[in-house]
């Protein structure tokens, strides 16, 4: 039974996990991205973000709190540093998981998890579509103004004139065979 599981133990000891957790967190701080297994990224998202969230109040007692997870100076500058300064007006969400596909020798799901902020790709808007090129047919067959027609001539709209030839008498596909 599994009642009460509220997290995944990626078949480790508690020690195991927490330092793996701590170094994988460290790494995605400092390098903004990594590489790894779907669930050890899913795992990670719920030990960091937290983390970061705590970052966007620089004081002694988070700085503290953050250290006692990651155990790295480096990363905790980097963290209350640049990456605090971007992820200020955001509400959550700091991470974002893209799925690779699976691995070659253990056909493990991988991804790539990686700080929302920093991938410029995703964050620049599309750039606005080229105007296609119509076709200029229709513009020189039409009057542009009612001066181009002839005053003289009267225009009846839906009535055929003289010069342009009707459906009636136009060639039925009977009548052009040679038998």
């Amino acid at each position: 039974m599994r009642h009460g599981k509220k997290f995944n133990h990626l078949g480790r000891t508690s020690a195991h996990r927490k330092a793996m957790l701590s170094n994988m967190a460290t790494s995605l701080i400092l390098n903004k991205r990594i590489e790894t297994t779907l669930a050890k990224a899913k795992e990670l998202r719920k030990y960091v973000e937290p983390l970061i969230t705590k970052a966007k109040t620089d004081s002694t007692h988070s700085r503290r709190t953050v250290f006692s997870y990651l155990q790295s100076k480096e990363s905790i500058k980097t963290l209350f540093g640049e990456v605090a300064e971007k992820i200020a007006t955001r509400p959550g969400g700091y991470t974002r998981i893209i799925k690779l596909g699976n691995r070659l020798g253990d056909n493990a799901d991988t991804c790539l998890i990686e700080l929302v902020d920093y991938n410029e790709t995703m964050l620049k808007p599309a750039p606005d579509k080229a105007k296609t090129r119509r076709s200029r047919r229709g513009k020189s067959a039409r009057p542009a103004t009612d001066a181009a027609i002839p005053s003289d001539q009267p225009t009846v709209v839906g009535k055929p004139t003289a010069a342009q030839p009707t459906a009636a008498d136009s060639p039925k596909p009977e009548d052009t065979n040679p038998e």
